[in-house]
């Protein structure tokens, strides 16, 4: 047996702080030592997300040995450059062919089993940027800070502050790898000035370092804290009345409560426990993180416990967590525009899951497509349905439309009120209460062509009225849609796939009305989720 030490740098953490080994099979598959450290991150930076960084499997596919092996080397290869009609992407053109020849090895092999992270550790990790004592009283910058959109740049590490009304990039800041979500404090049940909510936003990235930002600095002192609460993450909330912020490891699997204004953390509960098949589940981890509108608690998608865990955050000293059955493998999701009922994405299970977060119970599972994936939702009203919501699914080109308001049209809510179909499968969907039209990505599709399109569909006629060809150029895709405060335009995010040395991704502005381009935003890297100020800090969806 040949020794293979894991390089703890992709964790987030020095080789000095550990000293671990862990054995790989020399025979057959085999890598050599320096080809099995890349393989490793460009598996944890590209793949642990949807198989597991135990290769488990969740939205995607089991990658265990027993089943890697029986496909092949050249089986595999093909899979991971051209992707699959199931919702894969294609890697050809992220991967070299020589990477793409080493992961299909390396997931042939048994998985590395990475580190815990105690509390400690995590506060170690934690800074103070700017002294609390300096946060200013007023906007130092004399800019619209309410229309500025907070853009992610995955591939560089960054997010972006863009300013809504002059469309100029006011500064990029330095977060942590691949961030997936940014969230900031919301207008319910806040004890906050109305002048303040909204002002501060958080990141969590892909490597569980967390951020701090604050929107009324000047742009060389936006980010004012740091800290890291796990090697691998998805998701963060804000407390309702702005004392605490959340965040979800991958792995380790825990979720950590931190103080809103040093980041420092205060808690950490394990999501390890018994799914709802009666399993232990040792890689269980914590997908989306919300704030519920109307309690004191957050909602925890324990992703393969099939749980929603609601977590009351008045005591963290004696914290109350309703346990919530329901299915596998709980992702994302999104409330109804009452913030009572919170509607998030099963994927393995093909359903919706809606949760009552009055009275802490399941309300309902609807059947839906394959592989939903709402990304932040969609809630608008339909005509014959009254409110409703809506998701894209990663399996097929399909949007499923329910209803949701049990008050007012109790026959039509949690039953699908109608299907849109699709070119392709997708990611994200939105829309806007000024909008007469609903948006949905189609990102999981390997046809460039698709793949580069989003769609446009009426929400009186329920007929896609155009498909909206955003690049046409080589490696690029386009995806996620975010409405400006006024609801008059959208703002499409194209992938462009390369490194921060050659920031060619744009975010292309459609005028919300005609569906017309009225301007493109260029030099950033990989931009991928847009987070106005106004709409996310109103619950506008």
């Amino acid at each position: 047996m040949k020794k293979t030490k894991l390089g703890l740098s992709i964790f987030g953490l020095t080789v000095g702080l550990f000293a671990l080994n862990f054995s790989v099979n020399a025979a057959e598959p085999t890598l050599t030592e320096a080809e099995f450290e890349k393989a490793k991150t460009l598996y944890f930076q590209r793949c642990a997300g949807c198989h597991g960084v135990l290769r488990k499997g969740a939205t995607g596919k089991n990658l265990e040995p027993k089943s890697t092996i029986k496909l092949g080397q050249k089986r595999l290869e093909q899979i991971i450059a051209y992707g699959t009609e199931g919702g894969m992407n294609n890697f050809d053109d992220i991967f070299s062919k020589e990477e793409i020849k080493i992961v299909s090895t390396f997931i042939q092999m048994e998985a590395p089993v990475p580190p815990e992270m105690s509390l400690s550790m995590m506060r170690e990790a934690t800074k103070e940027f700017v002294a609390l004592k300096d946060y200013p009283t007023k906007p130092l910058h004399g800019l619209n800070w309410e229309n500025f959109f907070v853009v992610i740049e995955r591939d560089a590490g960054k997010a972006a502050i863009i300013d809504g009304d002059t469309k100029k990039i006011v500064t990029h800041l330095d977060t942590g790898y691949a961030v997936h979500v940014i969230k900031g404090l919301e207008h319910h049940n806040s004890d906050k000035p109305e002048v303040e909510v909204g002002r501060f936003w958080y990141t969590i990235g892909r490597d569980g370092k967390v951020n701090k930002i604050d929107l009324w600095q000047t742009p060389d002192k936006m980010l004012v804290a740091e800290t890291k609460m796990a090697y691998d993450a998805r998701d963060i909330a804000v407390s309702g009345d702005g004392k605490y912020v959340i965040a979800g490891g991958y792995w380790p699997p825990h979720f950590v409560i931190m103080d809103a204004e040093t980041l420092n953390p205060l808690k950490v509960v394990s999501s390890r426990g018994v799914n709802v098949d009666g399993d232990y589940v040792n890689e269980a981890r914590v997908a989306a993180i919300y704030t519920t509108p109307n309690d004191p608690t957050f909602m925890v998608a324990i992703k393969e416990l099939g749980q929603m865990w609601q977590v009351d955050y008045s005591d963290i000293a004696n914290l109350r967590i309703d346990q919530i059955d329901s299915a596998k493998f709980l992702h994302d999701g999104f409330f109804d525009p009452t913030g009572r009922y919170f509607q998030i994405a099963a994927n393995a299970s093909n359903k919706m899951v809606i949760v009552d977060t009055k009275t802490r119970k399941l309300e309902k599972m609807i059947d839906v497509d394959k592989l939903p994936h709402p990304g932040p939702g969609a809630n608008w009203t339909d005509a014959k349905c009254g409110p409703v919501g809506a998701t894209t699914h990663l399996g097929v080109g399909l949007v499923s439309v329910w209803g949701n308001d049990p008050m007012g049209h109790p026959d039509q809510a949690w039953k699908l009120c109608y299907e849109v179909e699709t070119d392709g499968p997708g990611a994200f969907i939105r829309t806007h209460e000024n909008s007469q039209y609903v948006w949905a990505d189609q990102l999981k599709h390997p046809e460039p062509e698709v793949q580069q399109s989003v769609q446009v569909f009426d929400k009186k006629t329920h007929e896609i009225v155009k498909t909206i060809r955003v690049t046409e150029d080589e490696g690029k895709a386009a995806l996620h849609m975010e409405f400006n405060k006024g609801g008059t335009e959208v703002w499409v995010s194209v992938w462009n796939r390369s490194d921060s040395k050659n920031p060619t991704g744009e975010i292309v502005i459609y005028d919300a009305k005609t569906l017309e381009e009225i301007g493109r935003i260029k030099g950033l890297t990989t931009p991928t989720g847009k987070f106005n100020v106004y709409n996310r800090m109103h619950h506008k969806t």
